[in-house]
């Protein structure tokens, strides 16, 4: 199976995660609905595009164990 490249995360939407891990990680697990359910419950985030972004990086995070 041929990989191909994904989409780069700038550095604010990354510091922005993993800021969002540090005040609730507990709440985030490695399921992307559940994710952007706690992301809208806690978080204020005017864009859908930005909510599913961070959610799928946060995502991302929690899968790898971080």
């Amino acid at each position: 199976m041929k990989e191909t490249m994904g989409r780069i995360k700038t550095t604010p939407i990354k510091r922005k995660a993993r800021e969002m891990m540090i005040t609730h990680g507990e709440e985030f697990s490695g399921d992307f609905k559940g994710n952007k359910d706690v992301l809208h419950k806690h978080f204020v985030i005017k864009s859908k595009k930005l909510r599913n972004v961070l959610g799928g990086l946060i995502t991302k995070l929690k899968k790898r164990g971080k």
